[in-house]
C-alpha cells in the first residue's frame, strides 16, 4: 500500500493532485485543518492536510479482469462483512479482489491489508463528489492565485506596519528632551490632532538623532511641518468671475452678518453692483436681518421659500455683478433638509460654496459638519468667532483632513470690519505662539 500526505488551500486541490499521484482508484484516509508559513507563529495561513493511499500492486486506471467487481469490501479481523466506520458506512478499498467464502482466504487478505483508522472515507477519490461551491473557487480563484513573492511581499508590509505601532509606542515611553516636551505640550494644548502631533515629534527626534535641541531650531522645524499639512494655496478671497456665491453651515455660526460683512467689501472696495437672496424662513427675524443691512447697502433682497421659487428670484437679480444666498442653519444630519439644501444650491453660472464654521465648536462636532456637507462642492472654509477661542489646532486638522481651501475669518461683530483673508502663515504663528 502507497500512503501519500498532501497539504492543499481546497479539496478539490487535494483531489487533482492524489488523482494525479495515485491514481483514481486511491483513498483518502484523513483530513485536518493546519497552519503553515508565518513568521514567529505570526501571520500564519489556514490549509488542509489529506492523508491518501492506493493499493501498491493495483495499476492505476486498470480495469478488473474475469468481470470481477472493481471493489471490494476491507476484512477486518474477527470480522466477516465490510467494515463500519463511525457515521456507519461501510469503508472501501479501491483493488482488484477475488469473492471468496474460503477462511484461508480471508486470513491472507487480513494480513496483506492491515486494519486502518475508523477515519477512512467511505468511496475512492473517482467517486467523490465535489459540489458546485466547492468547484467555483478553482475556477475563479485558480488565474488569481498569489505568487510566492506576493505573499512574502504582503508579510512584510505585516511585519514593517507592525514594528512601526512598537517603534511609536517606545517612542511613547522615553522621555523627551524638554524642549520637545515643550512643544508638544503646546501642539496638544492647541488641540492638534494626536497623529499629526506624533508625526511632528519623531521627524524632530530624526532630524536631531535623538541629541539635544534648540528652542529656535525645534519651532522652526514645527513650523515648517505644519504649513505642509496644507493643500495647495489658492485665491482665498472671492474670485472676479463668480456670479453666485452661497453660504452653508449649521446654525448659530454667524452667516448672515459674514455675507452682510463680504457684500461691505463688494460694494465699496470693488464697486460692484451686489444682491441678496436668502432662503433662511425658519429662524424669527433672519429675513428681518438681511433686509437691514440691504436697506444699508442700498442692494435688491430676493426671498425664497422653496427651490421652484429660485428661478424667478435669478430673474429680478439679472442685472447683479455677484448675488450672496444666505441658506438656513438647519440640522445637517436630516436627509430631508440636505436633499432641500442641494436643490437650493443649483444655480447657473460660476458660483463658490463656503462652509462657515465657528471656531468655538468642538472640533469632533466641526468633523462631521464637514463631512457631511462634503456632498455640496464646497470650494473653500470660512471661520468664525476668532476672537472667542484661543485653539486654533481644529483650523488645520479640518483643512488637512478634508483638504478645503482657507477663506476669511472673522474677529467681532463689526460691520464691515472684522473680517480678513486668513493665511496659512498666520494659523501657524497663531499655533505655535510666537
Amino acid at each position: 500500500m502507497r500512503v501519500k500526505r498532501y497539504v492543499v488551500e481546497t479539496m478539490p486541490d487535494a483531489l487533482q493532485k492524489i488523482r494525479a499521484d495515485l491514481g483514481k482508484d486511491a483513498v483518502i484516509l484523513n483530513t485536518k485543518e493546519i497552519r503553515s508559513g508565518g513568521f514567529l507563529g505570526m501571520f500564519s495561513k489556514k490549509r488542509i492536510e489529506v492523508i491518501a493511499a492506493t493499493d501498491a500492486s493495483a495499476v492505476p486506471n486498470a480495469k478488473p479482469a474475469g468481470g470481477l467487481p472493481k471493489t471490494a469490501p476491507i476484512i477486518r479481523p474477527n470480522s466477516t462483512s465490510a467494515s463500519t466506520n463511525s457515521h456507519g458506512t461501510a469503508g472501501v478499498y479501491n483493488r482488484p479482489s477475488p469473492v471468496s467464502a474460503n477462511p484461508v482466504f480471508e486470513e491472507k487478505a487480513q494480513l496483506a491489508f492491515p486494519e486502518v483508522p475508523d477515519v477512512i472515507v467511505e468511496k475512492p477519490v473517482h467517486q467523490l463528489h465535489v459540489s458546485a461551491a466547492e468547484k467555483q473557487p478553482v475556477i475563479q480563484q485558480a488565474p488569481m492565485e498569489p505568487t510566492r513573492d506576493d505573499v512574502v511581499l504582503e508579510e512584510l508590509k505585516q511585519m514593517k506596519s507592525y514594528m512601526q505601532k512598537l517603534s511609536v509606542q517606545s517612542m511613547q515611553q522615553i522621555p523627551l528632551d524638554p524642549i520637545l516636551e515643550q512643544l508638544k505640550q503646546r501642539l496638544t494644548d492647541q488641540e492638534l490632532d494626536p497623529q499629526l502631533v506624533e508625526e511632528i515629534m519623531n521627524k524632530l527626534l530624526e532630524e536631531t538623532e535623538g541629541g539635544a535641541v534648540s528652542e529656535e531650531q525645534a519651532w522652526a522645524s514645527a513650523k515648517q511641518q505644519l504649513l505642509q499639512y496644507f493643500p495647495e494655496s489658492y485665491a482665498k478671497g472671492i474670485a472676479t468671475d463668480t456670479k453666485v456665491v452661497h453660504f452653508v453651515g449649521p446654525t448659530g455660526v454667524g452667516k448672515t452678518t459674514t455675507i452682510a460683512k463680504l457684500a461691505a467689501e463688494q460694494v465699496l472696495k470693488y464697486h460692484r453692483k451686489v444682491g441678496f437672496i436668502t432662503s433662511d424662513t425658519y429662524r424669527i427675524a433672519a429675513v428681518e436681518q438681511l433686509k437691514t443691512y440691504a436697506t444699508i447697502l442700498n442692494v435688491p433682497l430676493e426671498v425664497v421659500f422653496s427651490p421652484q421659487d429660485l428661478p424667478k428670484a435669478f430673474d429680478q437679480l439679472k442685472d447683479r455683478d455677484i448675488i450672496f444666498m444666505d441658506t438656513a442653519g438647519r440640522n445637517f444630519r436630516n436627509e430631508m433638509y440636505v436633499s432641500e439644501l442641494n436643490a437650493l444650491l443649483q444655480s447657473s453660472g460660476n458660483s463658490e460654496t463656503f462652509l462657515v464654521l465657528s471656531l468655538t465648536t468642538k472640533y469632533k462636532d466641526m468633523k462631521a459638519i464637514a463631512d457631511n456637507f462634503q456632498k455640496f462642492k464646497l470650494d473653500k472654509v470660512l471661520f468664525t468667532k476668532m476672537d472667542e477661542t484661543e485653539s486654533f489646532g481644529p483650523i488645520v486638522n479640518l483643512v488637512h483632513e478634508f483638504k478645503l481651501q482657507l477663506s476669511y475669518v472673522t474677529n467681532g461683530q463689526s460691520v464691515p470690519d472684522d473680517i480678513f483673508e486668513l493665511s496659512e502663515q498666520d494659523i501657524v504663528e497663531l499655533l505655535l505662539g510666537d
